[in-house]
């Protein structure tokens, strides 16, 4: 079985996932860590759970999705996934930083590559890899079948969408990529949102705006 535990971190109150088996072994999602106390705060979880961290894992390259990814593959030794489409993004994310006044130590080393229905393994349970692309060029979402959750990385929120207005966004393929990948998952599968609440696959399809 996979566990679940969530963080916000940053002015931008990201949301940052930690998923972990019964045998301790755990990936880490969107790591967003800007602050010290919020580094501290992931590897105190890390250390009083006695995880072993195996994978990093990014839904997409904007700046507050990835602060952390430096630390944490520096601290655990990994390197970090996201897909080939989110390189050119995950490369700005810096200046995007100076943008908007918050500079941050970036991560330039190697990438795995994410693929379009990619299984990830964390021990004997699963994540497949969706290509969920219009929030940004590459964004992907993590899914597990067998326990209907999503991670969803900036695509879809509680009565809300990803936005689109950034580099490389585009609202007709955010729209189309929620509709194709998202909207025919089972109705009680959990969404954890890249910001805000949890909610679920048929709680927006009933309630979001945008997709009525």
């Amino acid at each position: 079985m996979l566990h679940i535990n969530k963080f916000e971190f940053s002015p931008i109150q990201e949301n940052t996932y930690i998923i972990y088996n019964d045998s301790k072994d755990c990936v880490i999602i969107d790591p967003g860590c800007y602050f010290e106390d919020e580094r501290v705060k992931l590897c105190q979880f890390i250390e009083q759970c006695q995880l072993n961290p195996i994978m990093l894992l990014n839904t997409h390259g904007h700046l507050d999705h990835v602060f952390g990814n430096k630390f944490i593959s520096e601290k655990y030794s990994l390197i970090p996934h996201i897909h080939s489409l989110e390189k050119e993004t995950l490369a700005y994310a810096p200046t995007s930083g100076l943008i908007y006044n918050m500079p941050f130590d970036h991560y330039c080393g190697p990438l795995y590559e994410l693929k379009d229905g990619q299984i990830i393994h964390v021990g004997n349970e699963k994540l497949k890899v969706l290509f969920t692309p219009g929030h940004s060029p590459g964004s992907v979402s993590f899914y597990c079948e067998k326990q209907s959750f999503l991670i969803g990385g900036d695509v879809l929120f509680k009565g809300s969408i990803g936005r689109t207005d950034l580099p490389g966004g585009d609202v007709d393929t955010l729209l189309n990529s929620i509709r194709k990948e998202l909207l025919v998952l089972p109705g009680h599968t959990k969404v954890y949102s890249g910001h805000g609440p949890n909610t679920t696959i048929e709680e927006e399809k009933m309630n979001n705006p945008y997709l009525q």
